[in-house]
């Protein structure tokens, strides 16, 4: 009896997706491969939105228009504005606002965060719970250290900040306008406006070294 039931689910899923499907196409969005695709009967579509294959919309999303959304990307309960690229391999979780123009990229995850116009996260990193500005620029493996074991805390990355690749941003703190936060750094203190920030040991270099 568990395996009619279960299989008797598997085929209602089936046609509810395949319902779906047929409906986002209908609306003008573009499925590069229709049957990869997983949607939510809620999700909120504007005009031009091109969806690549093994993308998964949960619910309670909203997508603006001219949206490319590529492969192996998962996306719940978040707002895509207009021009909006995400993926391949990337993680949108509830509460993520991208705003207009911004760029996610592959193997980035965005947490109850708000990204902000044109700014850009494109490689392998985590951002959770913070603020980001307009024209900021996240380099690779950035992560933004918002849990201390009790609480959450957040992090404000203000306009056309640049934040170096392997950097952590220790929570609560802020990065002003227009910083710079050098590679490899772990940031515990806020960074004022137009600023660079830098926590790095001095490189020692033993000339004609030979291992014992």
């Amino acid at each position: 009896m568990a395996s009619i039931n279960k299989k008797k689910k598997s085929l209602i899923e089936k046609y509810t997706q395949e319902k779906l499907r047929n409906k986002a196409m209908k609306l003008g969005v573009t499925l590069k491969s229709p049957e990869t695709v997983f949607l939510s009967a809620d999700t909120k579509f504007g005009q031009n939105i091109t969806i690549h294959p093994y993308v998964v919309i949960g619910q309670k999303v909203k997508i603006g228009r001219d949206v490319e959304i590529l492969p192996f990307s998962h996306i719940e309960n978040a707002t895509l504005e207009a021009n909006v690229r995400v993926g391949p391999f990337s993680r949108i979780r509830p509460g993520s606002f991208l705003s207009k123009g911004s760029r996610v990229g592959n193997f980035v995850e965005i947490k109850k965060s708000r990204v902000g116009k044109n700014s850009k996260i494109l490689h392998l990193s985590y951002v959770g719970d913070t603020s980001i500005g307009k024209n900021a620029n996240i380099g690779a493996g950035t992560i933004t250290c918002n849990y201390d074991g009790k609480k959450k805390n957040k992090t404000k990355i203000l306009d056309g900040a640049f934040i170096g690749s392997n950097a952590a941003l220790v929570a609560p703190v802020k990065i002003g306008k227009g910083s710079i936060v050098g590679a490899g750094s772990v940031i515990t203190k806020n960074v004022k406006d137009k600023s660079l920030a830098l926590t790095r040991a001095n490189q020692i270099e033993v000339k004609n070294y030979k291992r014992k």
